[in-house]
């Protein structure tokens, strides 16, 4: 594989090659990079509902006890 390489422009190289390699595999690396983010996003979205569940009981569960003080 050197040796092919070796023999060609750096253009080729450098520009053709990965052009190339983006044409044949953009699909698959937009459906992948896509994947991630929602996957990201999805993370990121029960994290936060999480933490406002329990923000939400914490807050209940203490204005309760100090109701049961009076």
């Amino acid at each position: 594989m050197r040796e092919i390489f070796a023999g060609l422009p750096w253009w080729v190289k450098w520009v053709a090659v990965p052009v190339i390699a983006l044409v044949v595999f953009g699909g698959l690396i937009a459906s992948v990079v896509g994947f991630v983010i929602g996957l990201l996003f999805k993370v990121l979205v029960f994290v936060a509902l999480v933490g406002g569940l329990i923000y939400v009981v914490r807050k209940f569960t203490s204005s309760s006890s100090s109701r049961s003080d009076w």
